[in-house]
């Protein structure tokens, strides 16, 4: 049986750290087509827009995934809860957000349908 929560989190960090311009399949292999967003400031960005950033993020950037939490929605559903803090290559951190995704078992695969993060002010 997969330790659900741990494999969540893997997939959590392949989107925030994969170069996709060196592995764009990834973006299809972890992306759901009806894929959304809800961003740090409130603004809802489509799977497109989202894939825009993934393409454009600085490669250089490590993010820590602090309070990890799973909570099976469904047997093919999962929410994941965490706060995310990224560090720099001049080694300063933000003060994170706090961030929550929604997993979907699609065959033997799961994929993120939807994404939210509040930063911490």
């Amino acid at each position: 049986m997969i330790d659900i929560k741990n494999h969540i989190k893997s997939l959590e960090y392949k989107l925030l750290h994969s170069d996709f311009d060196k592995n764009p399949e990834i973006i299809d292999e972890l992306l759901s087509q009806s894929f959304e967003e809800i961003g740090v400031f409130g603004k809802i960005s489509s799977r497109k827009e989202v894939i825009f950033w993934l393409l454009k993020k600085d490669k250089d950037m490590k993010w820590t995934l602090n309070d990890f939490k799973t909570r099976e929605l469904t047997p093919d559903l999962v929410l994941a809860t965490y706060q995310a803090t990224s560090l720099g290559i001049n080694g300063v951190s933000t003060k994170g957000s706090i961030r929550s995704s929604v997993w979907r078992l699609c065959s033997s695969h799961w994929k993120i349908i939807f994404h939210q993060a509040t930063q911490i002010t």
